[in-house]
């Protein structure tokens, strides 16, 4: 079944201390074309982002909004340097003995000594980091693939509604063929005789000029091509993947056929129906743009 190429999902995933929130959102594009906006913190993982955003998208231009929340990210651990409170004891007794001074130390002040204590921002565990934006992210494309698939249906029905209303527009143009020859031939009848009176028509003079006039206007083979496509692009509704080009050529071809039909046309209603044919393949045209 074919899918839009528009769609919308989302999703929070979180473990108590980190949240990730992901949006997914498309619009139609003859390509792929995937856009990321997240964190520097997360940039690590881009590549396997776009890689995991690949298996639901074939066709389409992608905005994926990642916001990063991390509850424990102002806490800062705080470390006790031995070795350094070691050399700052040894030294400041060594001053105290070199210069006969009064040693008065205390941890307060061995504390104040930089780099005695240090400050260290909690490391990340990127695999679970990850294990929580893959979520994230699947669960979102699960939800923007179920949009396109609906919007798909929609769009599924209503060109197949366009379609059937083609094939009655190139069906009527089918059954004008042989009514607007006999008119043709009564017209060419009535002129000849109006211009030569009693005289004797030529019957087989009139049935050349028909004939020539038959060969001029024939559609036979835009007609059949034209049907033919019509029941390609039914068949093409039911295939699997990305089939938006494939629909997108078809139409091409339509409007093609319709063109020739309506240039051909040596007759009001012909002409009609060729306009309306012509119109209708235009929107599936446009409608055929937005499916993946």
């Amino acid at each position: 079944m074919i899918r839009s190429m528009t769609g919308f999902g989302r999703c929070e995933a979180g473990d108590g201390t980190q949240k990730i929130t992901v949006e997914i959102k498309s619009v139609n594009h003859r390509y792929q074309d995937i856009t990321i906006k997240m964190p520097k913190k997360l940039n690590c993982f881009e590549s396997a982002v776009r890689s995991l955003l690949k298996a639901y998208i074939q066709r389409g231009k992608l905005d994926i909004f990642i916001a990063y929340e991390d509850g424990a990210e102002n806490k800062i651990l705080l470390k006790y340097n031995k070795e350094i409170a070691k050399e700052y004891v040894k030294y400041m007794r060594q001053m105290a003995e070199d210069f006969a001074l009064p040693l008065e130390l205390d941890a307060s002040k061995l504390c104040a000594c930089p780099e005695v204590l240090l400050m260290e921002a909690q490391e990340i565990d990127q695999e679970q980091l990850w294990q929580l934006l893959e979520q994230a992210i699947k669960e979102a494309a699960e939800q923007f693939v179920d949009t396109r698939i609906r919007e798909g249906e929609q769009l599924w029905k209503d060109l197949m509604g366009k379609l059937d209303q083609m094939s009655d527009y190139v069906d009527l143009i089918q059954q004008r063929a042989p009514q607007i020859l006999t008119e043709y031939r009564r017209r060419l009848s009535d002129k000849m005789h109006e211009l030569l009176g009693d005289t004797q028509i030529d019957e087989s003079r009139l049935l050349t000029e028909v004939a020539i006039f038959a060969d001029k206007i024939c559609t036979d083979e835009e007609i059949v091509r034209l049907k033919s496509h019509i029941n390609n692009m039914r068949d093409t509704f039911q295939m699997e993947g990305s089939v938006g080009k494939n629909l997108d050529f078809i139409a091409q071809e339509m409007n093609r056929e319709a063109n020739t039909i309506l240039s051909k046309a040596n007759d009001i209603e012909v002409s009609k129906i060729a306009i309306n044919l012509r119109a209708t393949i235009e929107k599936v045209r446009e409608q055929v743009q937005n499916i993946e």
